[in-house]
């Protein structure tokens, strides 16, 4: 049994399908007005693994995630650049995309944007006004009324008298509404802005009813796992939760989320400026050493994704690349249906620990020391299960060793290069050879001699 860090509970819970064998998941996506930095890669990557994960215990998962393609902050960008919302939007979630592709992220089931669903908004706030949790402010748009819901804060953990009395340093007061801690549902058209018509008049949705109406229009009434970056707890997903149970309908059983790239101590993030774009960072270091990376550290953490990071990262994929050529060299044969089942278990246990990646990780690595241990020894039908375990379950992870990376080069290059240098130490030119090697290291590769062959690895 799958258990998981339930953030309404505050502790740990078996992860309860709504219906046996199925897992149906909703997590928060991008809102789509600038390029993806490396803090949307960690969160797309963390729920990219758990729902593999889930997939390879079996369960047949259903997984959405949304694109925010409607936002003051798209509606900024395209008035400095006298486009459209559409055409920014468009352009930077094909960017995000792009990124996610390169770092092996498994598309969606469902991808829903909120200019899709308006109509489902706009009939979720009807419900919520008819049960009395929403108010109209002609001229304004309609809001929802804090008070009216006793459940909430109970997500975030936060006391509404708290909130009421740190509302004037978090938010503007704004003097027309109930309470300065109520939100918008609605929000008046405003001139140059994108709106839609409603029986409030012309405007457009707010940010939070965005996911409350898209994950019960796709997903239904309480699914079972609801998902996003800790930095949402509060407002959004409080705010989610409000909307969709003050206006009756069941909401997700399960909450998750991920913790935050910092840089420097501080969140990383576009409105601080302290951000590195994923494809720099992808460009720099590689897709897997991202991705493993991200693994390394448990998802609820904090972590820093910088240079020193995806460095040691990328080390660490080289030594497993550098399994497979060995393995291979010593004519070691892997066999999907032999693999060592003590890492299997090891694996299986971490990851059912709420996710344990670090732990799971560990086991691997163990078993990539193991296996060059029966290498060493010629024990080569051990060295295959070792080596089976190694790379199914990092391959259920969503990372394949053994392959290589676009920006690392060509294999075949360094192969010739490898042979040349043979050549020049079998005839005993060992100026050539050392100036092979140099060449090689320069393309940040290493060399093994070995009894079989030179072994290498980035």
């Amino acid at each position: 049994m799958v258990r998981i860090h339930d953030t309404l509970l505050g502790r740990e819970t078996d992860l309860v399908q709504r219906i046996a064998g199925s897992v149906s998941i909703y997590v928060c996506g991008p809102t789509v007005y600038e390029v993806p930095h490396v803090g949307h890669g960690r969160t797309a990557l963390v729920y990219d693994i758990i729902r593999r994960y889930l997939t390879w215990t079996g369960l047949d998962v259903m997984y959405v995630s949304n694109v925010t393609n409607v936002e003051d902050k798209i509606i900024a960008r395209a008035a400095r650049e006298g486009t459209s919302e559409a055409e920014v939007a468009d352009r930077y979630e094909a960017a995000y995309w792009e990124e996610l592709t390169r770092l092996n992220v498994l598309p969606p089931d469902a991808v829903p944007r909120a200019t899709q669903f308006v109509e489902p908004m706009i009939d979720l706030i009807a419900e919520l006004i008819a049960a009395g949790h929403a108010y109209v402010i002609e001229g304004e748009g309609v809001y929802f009324g804090v008070d009216t819901f006793p459940a909430y804060g109970e997500l975030s953990h936060r006391r509404l008298q708290d909130l009421l009395d740190s509302a004037g340093t978090r938010v503007d007061v704004d003097e027309q509404k109930r309470s300065p801690v109520d939100f918008a549902l609605w929000k008046a058209a405003k001139p140059g802005e994108p709106d839609w018509d409603s029986p409030w008049g012309r405007g457009r949705p707010g940010w939070h009813i965005e996911c409350s109406a898209m994950s019960l229009a796709i997903l239904g009434e309480g699914f079972d796992l609801h998902g996003g970056g800790d930095d949402l707890v509060f407002p959004h997903h409080e705010n989610e939760r409000a909307q969709a149970e003050g206006a009756g309908h069941a909401f997700a059983r399960h909450w998750i989320h991920s913790g935050m790239v910092m840089t420097g101590g501080e969140k990383m993030s576009k409105s601080l400026g302290n951000y590195t774009t994923l494809g720099d960072a992808i460009d720099a270091h590689g897709p897997r050493a991202f991705r493993l990376a991200v693994l390394q550290v448990h998802y609820r953490s904090q972590m820093e994704l910088g240079d020193a990071e995806l460095r040691s990262a990328a080390e660490a994929v080289g030594r497993l690349d550098a399994l497979v050529r060995r393995a291979e060299a010593a004519g070691v044969v892997s066999d999907a249906s032999l693999l060592d089942v003590e890492v299997v278990a090891a694996f299986r246990v971490a990851m059912d620990n709420d996710f344990g990646t670090p732990a799971a990780v560990a086991a691997v690595f163990d078993a990539v020391r193991r296996a060059n241990t029966e290498i060493d020894s010629a024990n080569l039908a051990k060295a295959g299960s070792l080596l089976g375990a190694v790379r199914h379950l990092l391959a259920a992870l969503g990372l394949e060793i053994g392959v290589s990376d676009d920006q690392d080069g060509d294999d075949d290059v360094i192969e010739r290069l490898i042979a040349e240098r043979e050549g020049a130490r079998v005839s005993k030119d060992f100026a050539t050879a050392d100036r092979v090697r140099d060449e090689l290291a320069a393309l940040g590769v290493t060399l093994e001699d070995t009894p079989s062959g030179t072994l290498w690895h980035r």
